[in-house]
This record gives structure tokens, C-alpha cells and sequence, in this order.
């Protein structure tokens, strides 16, 4: 169950993204957010600091909360974010499509390059296509391990794995290592993505639950010509 101000960042991140609060305006103060959604003080700013360490905002003393701006459409390659949730927060209107749902008795063949440890792994393999505005811009290869996920329904795959896994199991998702890479793909993927040449945006994942499980392997290939990678950084201070 989510917390009450998890509630009131995602309501605040989304006004954000829709510029109810548009970049370089200060959002409401504390004291307004306060009676804005009823809460006290020290919830409304756990919310104000989710959104400071996603970027969207910079507190400035005796000011308040500055709105950052921020790319409409980039996705947040270092973040672990579903595609549902992104297609839902930045209106992209996409479509997904599922190309292969199905249970393994080993990893995949176009994994082995990426996740030699996991060759002998059990799971279900899902490949979906992401069109956006008519246009196939990302190809998801995913492979969910078995265990931790043991069985998983194509009708989470049709929506949201992540939802599922976190609403319907009660597991918590908790972060990831990435490696982007320029890789040739083969005449199927250029065909998925209607590509004139043999060259995509690799983006290979290991992602793991808050006890540290590694639950999910991801390749995801993406257009060179759509592909942008934003990224937000905040120096950490670290006493010597």
C-alpha cells in the first residue's frame, strides 16, 4: 500500500509533467501543500524530497521549491520505471505489442552474451514492441527468473509487469545496473523497428527486489534516431 506522501509526489510529479507547475515557477509552499492535502508538515516534505531527488524540483532557502525543467519525452534510463508508467505520466498515447510469451527451461540464446551467469536459469522470456505516435521505437526483450517469479499471467504482460509483480505478489522492486551499448542486430529486429541499417541502442539490465534478488533480465532495444539519454545527478558529500 502506498504511502501518503508517495500519493502526493506522484499527484505533485504529475502536475509537474502536465506544467500545472510549469519549470522556473515555485510549486505551492509547504504550509499550502499542508492544507492542500490534508497531511502534516513532515509528510508533505518526505513527498517534496522524492521529487528533489528525481529532479524536479530544487529547494532554494527562503523560497521555496523551484520546478526544474526537464525533457517532456526523455525516458530515465538510470530509474526503474515501467513502460505503463511512463506512457501514463508523460501522455505518450503508445501501444505495446506482445511478440513472444513463454515459460523456458534455460536462458534464451540473445541473452547468453549479456547474462552467462544466469545460462542455466529457468523463466518466462516476453518481448514486447513500445509504438509511439504509430512508430515502433523500442523493442523489450525481458526474462523474469524462476525463482523469484514463478509463474506470471500474459494479461500482466498485455499491462504492466511491474504492477503486478508489486500489487498482485507483494514484492518490492528495488534497483538496477545498466550497460547502454551501440550494438548490430539482426534482419528481425531491423525489421520490428524499421530500421535502414543494422545498428540500435542497447540497453541491457539486471534489476533486483529490495532483498537484493536479482528477478528480471532486460534487453531493450532502441531507434538510434529516438534514443536520448538524460540523466539527473546530485553530488553526495561524503566526509573524508
Amino acid at each position: 500500500m502506498q504511502s501518503k506522501s508517495d500519493i502526493i509526489a506522484q499527484d505533485l510529479a504529475s502536475k509537474i509533467k502536465h506544467q500545472l507547475y510549469k519549470p522556473g515557477n515555485y510549486i505551492p509552499s509547504e504550509n499550502q501543500l499542508t492544507a492542500l492535502y490534508g497531511s502534516s508538515r513532515e509528510t508533505v516534505r518526505r513527498a517534496l524530497d522524492q521529487l528533489t531527488e528525481l529532479g524536479l524540483i530544487q529547494k532554494i532557502k527562503g523560497k521555496g521549491s523551484l520546478v526544474l525543467n526537464l525533457e517532456r519525452y526523455s525516458f530515465p534510463i538510470s530509474g526503474i520505471t515501467s513502460f505503463a508508467e511512463l506512457n501514463k505520466d508523460l501522455d505518450m498515447r503508445a501501444e505495446t505489442k506482445i511478440l513472444t510469451f513463454e515459460k523456458c527451461s534455460q536462458l534464451p540464446e540473445k541473452f547468453l552474451p549479456y547474462f552467462s551467469e544466469e545460462k542455466d536459469s529457468k523463466g518466462t522470456h516476453v518481448e514486447r514492441l513500445r509504438i509511439i505516435q504509430d512508430q515502433p521505437d523500442v523493442l523489450d526483450c525481458d526474462y523474469l527468473l524462476n525463482p523469484p517469479i514463478a509463474d506470471i499471467p500474459k494479461s500482466a504482460a498485455e499491462k504492466s509487469i511491474y504492477q503486478y509483480l508489486e500489487n498482485d505478489l507483494g514484492l518490492s522492486i528495488s534497483y538496477a545496473t545498466k550497460e547502454i551499448t551501440v550494438t548490430k542486430v539482426d534482419d528481425h529486429i531491423q525489421k520490428l523497428l524499421q530500421l535502414d541499417h543494422e545498428l540500435a541502442v542497447l540497453v541491457a539490465s539486471r534489476n533486483y527486489l529490495e532483498d537484493t534478488t536479482k528477478f528480471e533480465l532486460t534487453l531493450s532495444y532502441h531507434r538510434p534516431d529516438k534514443f536520448k539519454f538524460v540523466d539527473f545527478a546530485r553530488r553526495k558529500h561524503i566526509k573524508l
